[in-house]
């Protein structure tokens, strides 16, 4: 059997081992596949393994030999499920694994937003704490997340261990979902209007899939909805934000700051106006990356193959 990884680069910079895919077949990996390269590599073989890496219906008809395609990430829209059911082929992803790093880099925008611990350290080492004439200083105000209102958009593995997170740190807070869902330990949480949690809420965090309805849920009228204090974090999907309109209201302080791990484009053009805007922390998606989810992917990515191979395929997503 022919298994071949598309674009293994960002799974495993080389810090993880390809071996327990070795042991289900022959294995040829590529760091990263460009569109024009895409067929020459696939040919012959049997199993795909794909991030990023495009296979759309034009693709996989020129792959008779594919049977398998499992996409190295939560979301799979870079397949197209459909040729792919026409053709019999299992397209498998791996969810859930990344929601402990997610949190975690939601709260360490949050905290770097109030205690702006960065900045402070820059000043410091800066000589600006010592010429102070007390024993110490604040250059940006200081705020504490005890009694403030997280609204959460979106109520799935990620959002509700935010909603944990939050309420250990002493905060209130609201959900907007598609579906309101009893959660154990979290029944206490009300399920409101999207406009009622953009009002309320002090920071704002999005933990929803792309879908029509949330493509540019984020946009100009929204955003007016908003406290002029709040704090906007995006670790969902870039295509959720209205970018231009985001850019405006930070750079004319209609809010206090936004945080985003994930844009429209990506890696994102010069001119990206987010990319100069005030008050705006980005980082280039790197939530799901730390080495204990990458572990997580690559463990779960070869089971699914390996249940697939014993004919109980698991986390199949499509028909």
């Amino acid at each position: 059997m022919n298994i071949v990884v598309l674009d293994g680069y960002t799974l495993n910079p080389g810090d993880l081992s390809w071996a327990p895919l070795e042991q289900l077949g022959s294995l040829t990996v590529y760091d990263r596949t460009r569109r024009d390269q895409l067929l020459e590599r696939a040919q012959g073989a049997d199993v795909l393994f794909t991030n990023k890496t495009s296979l759309d219906a034009a693709a996989i008809s020129e792959l008779p030999n594919l049977r398998y395609i499992g996409v190295l990430a939560t979301g799979y829209n870079v397949v197209d499920t459909a040729a792919a059911s026409e053709r019999g082929i299992v397209v498998t992803n791996v969810p859930d694994y990344s929601t402990a790093s997610v949190v975690q880099l939601v709260f360490a925008y949050l905290l770097e937003h109030c205690h702006h611990v960065q900045r402070h350290s820059d000043e410091a080492q800066g000589g600006r704490w010592s010429a102070s004439a007390d024993f110490m200083f604040a250059s940006y105000p200081l705020i504490e997340l005890a009694g403030k209102t997280i609204g959460i958009v979106g109520f799935g593995q990620i959002g509700q261990q935010v909603a944990r997170a939050a309420l250990a740190f002493g905060m209130q807070v609201l959900v907007h979902s598609r579906t309101a869902k009893q959660v154990p330990g979290l029944e206490q949480i009300p399920f409101v209007s999207l406009e009622e949690l953009l009002e309320r809420s002090d920071f704002i965090t999005l933990h929803c899939p792309l879908t029509p309805l949330t493509e540019g849920l984020v946009n100009k009228a929204a955003i007016a909805r908003m406290k002029p204090s709040a704090f906007f974090i995006n670790t969902a999907r870039g295509g959720h934000v209205v970018e231009a309109d985001l850019a405006e209201a930070l750079n004319a302080g209609t809010i206090a700051g936004a945080a985003l791990d994930v844009l429209a484009v990506e890696p994102p053009k010069p001119d990206n106006p987010l990319l100069t805007a005030r008050n705006c922390i980005i980082t280039p998606h790197i939530g799901w990356a730390t080495l204990e989810a990458r572990e997580r992917l690559m463990g779960i990515a070869v089971q699914n193959l390996t249940q697939y191979l014993a004919g109980e395929t698991v986390n199949q997503v499509n028909e």
